[in-house]
């Protein structure tokens, strides 16, 4: 056995938390492995070349086979020729609070193994592997050992996803706002590939049930980059291939977590291990965080629009009408001189102004502390900041700055043009939404676009698509089906692209979204596959909001209510009518089974409410 350690057994570190043990695990062919409980199980290797790869199974099913893992600086290659002087065990938990999300209060249980390797010239890397019930993550650990920083130029870190694997990949691009395509492993075409990327199992099925992957990374910031993935046609190999060519740290350098989510659909939709993998939130009062719904008039004009204070007040007046906490003045707001008249017009009626800005005018200390600091004395609620199209260590040490200084003037932020969330929003609490999308400003969205991001990129964080923009003409999905996205897609901000005059024309819809909150108690998925349709229940309070979008034909849904509490339940359910959405309301009892008919992309919202 390649190690220089006594017997791992009597070194390891077993902790007990909630009444269960973790135990080290080693085998005679040099692997040990990670598990939670019953949750998957990492397995690290070393080979005879003192090579690692890593592997996950879950329930005895291969999830990713061996894959490799090491990293190379500027000192020498730790991929190879590595011996073991060490592995530590833990089991921890811990609780967290959250201003935005699937759900406010988050409960982390995880086993860790925290292992130390050597190779032949006496440098050092200690790997850290984590397991939960939704899936496990590794990272690299780094010593200062001369005294000058650490200096990374590449990882052989490696996802080895089964060839037959189906397949739903982002092309990468670094605004992340191409569309997923569908493949598989192995035949998907060579180039480089964006986090999040999901995968299916042959286990699996089309009903949810089985082994689903998805892959991204976690807790990255100035300290490091961004990855991507890169892959060749004919393997299920997919390599994590950093932005940089080298990245420098001034001292020891933890490494973000290499991210594996898995489980069957719902497991993997609802998960939350992206953020229970970053740090704690740097900020200690976060009473003045107020998610919320954004009247935004991008899509009806444009530029034009955010320079005409009248339709600005119209947008101001809907809000308050309504319930709305925001409104957005986009870009073109610069060539006018009334928006501190627009803030306290706005005020006056209770909504709050947010003001979008291009990146390249915050990319200095001096210029963040000169438009910062203006946003503050107008009584700016928050900003769009716009167009940062880096996955560098130099952009996000840019975004470490960036997020402190609108902290400090309790400025909220919504980030376009952006990397996807990395746990941010546990961190930076104040970030409301990311839109790292193919989002509705495109014009070209699908119905299987729309079903497939709940289970790709909106699993990591929350996603600003902008759904509601009626006058730009035919939307992917009936009115029902865009309603819907109000509930389907998780944002802190829900950006509503419509024009008043829209909502007014469909006054089941003004209903519902004077409603519908922007932040939740608990997610359910309920029914779904990817590209095809998506049914998802959320919890405010005692309130339960349904939201289902389908791409295909048009189908008779079952849709069970085994997550209501007991007792007798009022659903009032918003369908596509003949002349436009219609409501019905429908008593039952937690376990009935609701029969909803939704027409060709079609949809349904419902509210669901103690009787």
């Amino acid at each position: 056995m390649r190690t220089r350690a006594p017997a791992l057994s009597a070194v390891a570190l077993s902790v007990v938390l909630a009444g269960a043990l973790l135990a080290p695990s080693a085998s005679a062919d040099d692997s040990w492995h990670v598990r939670l409980d019953d949750g998957p199980t990492a397995t690290l290797r070393l080979d005879d070349d003192g090579a690692l790869t890593l592997g996950v199974e879950n329930k005895g099913r291969t999830v990713l086979e061996p894959g490799a893992v090491g990293i190379t600086t500027d000192e020498g290659e730790l991929t190879s020729g590595l011996e073991l002087l060490d592995r530590n065990d833990r089991t921890f938990g811990e609780k967290y609070t959250t201003t935005v999300g699937k759900e406010r209060e988050r409960t982390v249980r995880m086993a860790e193994s925290r292992f130390t390797f050597e190779n032949g010239d006496g440098r050092r890397l200690a790997l850290t592997v984590r397991a939960a019930d939704d899936g496990v993550a590794y990272r690299y650990e780094l010593p200062d050992e001369a005294g000058d920083g650490v200096t990374v130029t590449g990882e052989s870190s490696a996802f080895q996803v089964p060839d037959s694997s189906k397949a739903w990949l982002l092309p990468y691009t670094p605004n992340y706002e191409a569309a997923h395509i569908e493949s598989t492993a192995a035949d998907a075409k060579s180039g480089e590939y964006g986090y999040p990327t999901l995968f299916r199992g042959d286990g699996a099925d089309g009903a949810g049930h089985g082994d689903y992957t998805l892959l991204s990374e976690s807790d990255v910031d100035g300290r490091y980059d961004a990855s991507r993935l890169t892959h060749e046609v004919g393997s299920g190999g997919y390599d994590v291939e950093l932005a940089d060519d080298s990245v420098s740290s001034p001292g020891p350098l933890n490494t973000p977590w290499r991210t594996v989510i898995t489980g069957d659909l719902a497991t993997v939709t609802e998960s939350t291990l992206v953020d229970d993998l970053a740090p704690a939130s740097r900020i200690e009062d976060t009473s003045w965080i107020r998610p919320g719904k954004v009247a935004w008039s991008w899509m009806d004009g444009g530029q034009d629009t955010q320079r005409d204070l009248k339709r600005q007040k119209e947008y101001v007046d809907y809000a308050a009408e309504h319930g709305w906490e925001y409104a957005l003045v986009d870009e073109g707001w610069k060539d006018v001189d009334w928006v501190p008249e627009l803030i306290e017009y706005a005020d006056e009626r209770g909504v709050k102004i947010m003001l979008w800005m291009h990146y390249s005018d915050l990319d200095t200390a001096d210029e963040r502390k000169a438009n910062l600091d203006r946003m503050t004395e107008w009584g700016v609620a928050g900003m769009k900041i716009d167009f940062m199209d880096s996955d560098s260590q130099a952009r996000f040490r840019w975004y470490d700055e960036i997020l402190q200084d609108t902290a400090d003037r309790k400025l909220t932020v919504n980030f376009h043009g952006s990397t996807i969330p990395h746990g941010i929003q546990r961190t930076w609490p104040h970030v409301m939404s990311m839109e790292a999308v193919h989002g509705a400003e495109q014009l070209d969205v699908t119905a299987a676009n729309l079903s497939t991001l709940p289970y790709t990129r909106n699993v990591v964080g929350s996603m600003d698509f902008t759904p509601m923009g009626f006058q730009t003409g035919d939307r992917p999905v009936t009115d029902a089906g865009e309603l819907a996205l109000s509930v389907v897609f998780e944002s802190g901000f829900q950006n509503f692209a419509g024009a008043p005059e829209e909502y007014a024309e469909r006054p089941e819809l003004e209903h519902f979204l004077s409603e519908v909150p922007t932040v939740w108690d608990e997610t359910k998925l309920l029914a779904g596959e990817p590209g095809k349709e998506t049914t998802v229940a959320r919890r405010d309070g005692e309130r339960w909001f349904l939201g289902s979008v389908t791409s295909g034909d048009g189908r008779t849904q079952q849709v069970s209510t085994d997550f209501l509490g007991e007792g007798s339940w009022t659903i009032d359910v918003v369908t596509d009518g003949p002349d436009g959405l219609v409501r019905k309301s429908h008593d039952v009892e937690a376990g009935d089974t609701l029969e909803v008919t939704t027409p060709e992309n079609g949809g349904f919202v419902a509210i669901a409410q103690p009787a």
